[in-house]
């Protein structure tokens, strides 16, 4: 609480009560506008391509993710144009307000100080500055109605020393304002329930907050998420609760036999510290390790462990038989929570002399890290300059098969550039697919989604919702494969009576070639005589669901 920050005579921490929401507002419309110019002018990842198609199919929901981020983005784009930005904007917008709610929370739970130490570490931190801010992901409206419905959450069960007792009609407005924000949040992702359980277990382990486990509030805000999440809760109903068990799918063995595997846990281990950055990352478990020691003599410190704590640990436990791969942002909202006492923390080196220094060249170091590294990033992922002039033994070979991961950042302009060239893109009798979902993706922004896209793969995920191949037999389809051409012959041939490859399309970065993408032609897409069920299309075509056989 506010009350439990140290009073210091003498202090070297420029940032002040009086000031620090100015800092804080600059901090904030700076990194807005500079993500705008990022979100414009960068390409879209392999999962932003993919997500793409379902913004132009509105659904109740989708298979592996609720829908928020689908309809906020369709909004965008009809105001801002289908464009790079225009995906992304939401995600722009709402990590602001996101920063604004650290500051808020962190200045009642703490002091205006740490507030904005709290926003700058943040902004600072490899996974939420780029990722979570600016990608076209159900992470940034999650972050945001996370933070949103914890604000008047502490607002509730946390109240400043000086605050006059709420009244009856306070106290219910406030929780059914929660009771939205959590319901906005179930609609952004799921990890929401682990706010959920964090906050009966902050309840249940404080002696003097049990009474809201008996109080009407709690119930009513339960009961207005549950009344929001209705779209989720209809489309999987309808669709044999496939979004569950897809996710369930990703943190269980699969079928397979369960075995302990050190080498994912580790993995998780150093991708959390990386994509949080190492020197940022240590601190930050420290602060873990400090809400831990004091969620018994302080609620402030209890309430951001239990909001902190499970997805942390969930995420990384699993992993020792789970193959999460490389989904080290799932941990996200937990360290984000712990942004919040490590700005206190910084607050109190920065008005401790013997601390400062130290602290400051921290800060420093973290600051221009950051900087560097995103201007870098940014330059070489539109121009490509480094695979040009810079050693090629800095960039290697990805789980994708290419020199530079960046060029997954970069849309593949040159297969529309192609399908213009050959007449496939406005021929009503062609369509197009991949046999990934990742590659999918990428065909499908780069063609604007102006062309039907079938996924000839085991693993088809949204695609399997948002296109009906019934809707495609007797048409001719072009089938682009990227360092794969097994998947090509094995699971997309068999479904056209004839299949051959023609030139390939070389993908192209500042004018210069950079990746060749196998295509290949088919004529008179069927149903294939050999029986394919483990390919999702083979039962669409069938006219049965795509899952669940």
């Amino acid at each position: 609480m506010s009350n439990s920050t140290p009073n210091h005579n003498k202090s070297t921490n420029k940032i002040t009560d009086q000031n620090a929401v100015k800092y804080t507002l600059l901090l904030i419309g700076l990194t807005f506008l500079a993500r705008l110019f990022i979100a414009a002018n960068t390409g879209l990842g392999i999962g932003e391509s993919y997500y793409f198609r379902g913004v132009l199919n509105l659904s109740w929901s989708y298979l592996d993710q609720p829908p928020l981020f689908f309809w906020l983005s369709w909004l965008s784009t009809k105001v801002v144009g289908l464009t790079n930005l225009g995906l992304r904007f939401p995600a722009v917008l709402l990590f602001a307000g996101t920063s604004w709610l650290i500051f808020a929370i962190t200045r009642r739970l703490f002091n205006a100080r740490s507030g904005f130490w709290a926003v700058l570490m943040m902004n600072l931190s490899a996974v939420f500055t780029i990722p979570v801010a600016t990608w076209f992901q159900p992470d940034a409206p999650l972050m945001f109605f996370w933070l949103a419905a914890t604000y008047f959450l502490v607002n509730i069960m946390l109240p400043a020393p000086a605050e006059q007792p709420k009244r009856t009609a306070q106290i219910y407005s406030l929780w059914l304002m929660v009771g939205v924000m959590m319901g906005f949040a179930t609609l952004s992702k799921y990890h929401v329930l682990f706010l959920f359980v964090g906050i009966f277990l902050f309840l249940l382990t404080n002696k003097s907050q049990r009474k809201w486990i008996t109080h009407p509030g709690p119930y009513l805000a339960i009961l207005i998420t549950i009344i929001m999440a209705f779209p989720v809760i209809w489309w999987n109903a309808h669709n044999n609760w496939v979004s569950f068990a897809f996710q369930g799918s990703r943190v269980g063995t699969e079928g397979q036999h369960f075995q302990i595997h050190i080498d994912w846990f580790l993995r998780s281990f150093l991708g959390q510290a990386c994509w949080l950055l190492p020197w940022i990352w240590v601190p930050v478990i420290g602060q873990l390790i400090k809400t831990f020691k004091l969620k018994g003599t302080s609620q402030p410190y209890s309430f951001l462990f239990w909001t902190a704590v499970l997805p942390i640990v969930f995420f990384t436990i699993i992993t020792l038989w789970a193959d999460l791969q490389y989904h080290f942002h799932w941990q996200a909202p937990g360290y984000m929570m712990l942004f919040m006492p490590l700005g206190y923390a910084i607050d109190q080196n920065l008005s401790n002399p013997d601390r400062a220094p130290r602290t400051r060249r921290w800060l420093r170091f973290s600051a221009s890290f950051t900087l560097i590294t995103i201007t870098f990033l940014s330059a070489h992922m539109i121009t490509g300059f480094w695979q040009w002039y810079g050693p090629k033994y800095i960039v290697t070979h990805t789980h994708l098969g290419i020199d530079d991961p960046t060029l997954e950042g970069t849309d593949y302009l040159d297969i529309k550039a192609r399908f213009e060239k050959e007449g496939w893109l406005n021929n009503p009798n062609v369509f197009t697919g991949c046999p990934h979902w990742w590659l999918t993706g990428k065909v499908d922004w780069s063609l604007e989604g102006k062309k039907p896209i079938v996924c000839f793969s085991a693993d088809p995920r949204n695609l399997a919702f948002l296109v009906n191949p019934n809707d495609l037999k007797g048409k001719d389809a072009v089938i682009i494969s990227q360092n794969d051409t097994t998947s090509v012959h094995q699971d997309a041939e068999p479904f056209f009576d004839s299949f051959k490859r023609v030139d390939d399309i070389i993908v192209t970065r500042n004018g210069r070639p950079e990746l060749h993408l196998a295509t290949y032609y088919g004529k008179n897409f069927h149903l294939p005589k050999q029986k394919r069920p483990d390919l999702p299309v083979y039962w669409q075509l069938m006219g049965l669901p795509p899952f669940g056989h």
